[in-house]
């Protein structure tokens, strides 16, 4: 399998000091909540955008929070989690400097890593929650490439946001 190919080089990377920042909407609450003890029993320090319940509300401000601090560098990444990943993606993509991808496989949260040098992730709280864990550690312990043609890629994409 392709995935097993490219994810060996991933193995066995260190975590380092990642400070790691994570909200959703309603829909996602009771999965996030899940997933900050995941992160937490590996050693990553989470700070909790909310949302703080299943009450209804508007998943763009929790995506703008998450972006904004990842561009200001007080978190390395983000994790946003909404009932399909889409709005949440969607909306934190409007904030300059953000790569976040809508993930929904593990080759997918190496490859949004390894090429894209993703920022934030996005995804789905219908997912299975061991597929989810799966997922989000890839993503987190995959390294950028520094390929010369994704520096490029990423570049064009940052001189387009001006």
């Amino acid at each position: 399998m392709l995935f097993i190919k490219l994810c060996i080089k991933c193995i066995g990377k260190q975590r380092g000091d990642f400070v790691i920042g994570i909200a959703s909407d309603h829909a996602g609450y009771e999965v996030k909540q899940k997933i900050i003890d995941f992160l937490e029993k590996n050693n990553y320090k989470v700070i909790d955008y909310g949302t703080n319940s299943t009450d209804s509300v508007d998943y763009p401000n929790y995506a703008f929070k998450i972006g904004i601090d990842v561009v200001n560098k007080k978190i390395e990444k983000g994790i946003l989690i909404c009932k399909t990943g889409i709005g949440m993606s969607i909306a934190c993509n409007k904030v300059k400097g953000i790569r976040c991808s809508k993930v929904d496989t593990k080759e997918e949260a190496y490859l949004t890593r390894f090429h894209n040098d993703s920022n934030v992730l996005a995804i789905s709280a219908m997912k299975e929650l061991n597929e989810i864990e799966e997922i989000i550690k890839i993503y987190l312990e995959t390294p950028f490439s520094n390929e010369e043609k994704h520096l490029r890629r990423i570049k064009e994409i940052s001189d387009y946001e001006r």
